[in-house]
């Protein structure tokens, strides 16, 4: 079978059962914030099996699994431990899906699981396309990639170890996290992550096929923007934290950091 569709398949099979056993997990602790947790996961593991079974150059699979893998398990294991930390209490995103899909929550939250393994594999394609690229050498293209890649990632991380500090100390109890990176923007780890994205795409286009992954980077700033991202993330910190928040949102960027707004 054409690698094109034999890995997607093999890759959505394996992600789709993880998937039904963190929804019977999430139904079994009633919270369904678990699956951002195995969302950011599923990704390495897919890249595993593109990296394995796909036909392509070893040095850019390689590089694709190194990439992927420690995106993945860095944001899955940040999630983790966000999550975790309050495995008794749901994310208000989450609550608020549970009013909204009542009475049929657990089949509704059950598409919803499959709907993220789904998105999964689609957002994959990057992956997919270098992994079956029989190229001997590696492209300018793909190795400022790879760059891109590396900056976008600590960025990221620097952004999540920010907030996270500023949550644990016990003085900003109910407070606006508007320090570093977030004195800047509202949400400088969506952008780095979507920044990542773009790192994939172009490290993709150096493929055969690969300009059709710009589906991910677009799909995901729809996402950031239009779904689950700076919305639901905006409406629950506006509901936690009042006027505070409106006000931080007077003064930053939504989404690129950028220089202070004028309060005035």
């Amino acid at each position: 079978m054409n690698q094109y569709i034999l890995l997607p398949l093999l890759g959505f099979a394996a992600v789709s059962i993880v998937m039904i056993i963190i929804w019977l997990w999430a139904k079994k602790i009633n919270n369904a914030g678990i699956v951002d947790i195995f969302w950011a996961y599923n990704f390495p593991v897919i890249a595993v099996i593109y990296y394995w079974l796909g036909e392509g150059f070893d040095l850019r699979k390689l590089m694709v699994l190194v990439m992927v893998f420690v995106w993945g398990a860095r944001l899955g294991t940040y999630l983790f431990v966000r999550v975790l930390g309050h495995i008794h209490e749901e994310d208000g995103r989450y609550k608020q899906l549970r009013i909204d899909w009542a009475p049929n929550v657990n089949l509704k939250f059950f598409i919803f699981f499959q709907m993220q393994a789904l998105s999964n594999v689609v957002l994959s394609i990057p992956f997919l396309f270098a992994c079956v690229n029989p190229s001997p050498e590696l492209s300018i293209l793909e190795k400022g990639a790879a760059i891109l890649w590396l900056v976008s990632i600590t960025g990221e991380a620097v952004a999540d170890r920010q907030l996270q500090v500023f949550k644990k100390n016990p003085a900003n109890k109910g407070k606006v996290c508007d320090v570093g990176l977030w004195n800047y923007s509202r949400h400088p780890n969506y952008f780095f992550e979507w920044m990542i994205w773009v790192s994939y795409f172009l490290f993709a286009c150096a493929s055969p096929y690969g300009w059709l992954s710009i589906i991910c980077p677009v799909s995901i700033l729809y996402l950031l923007f239009k779904v689950t991202g700076i919305p639901m993330t905006e409406e629950q910190a506006i509901r936690s934290k009042g006027e505070a928040y409106k006000k931080y949102q007077q003064t930053t960027s939504a989404f690129v950091p950028w220089f202070k707004k004028n309060k005035s």
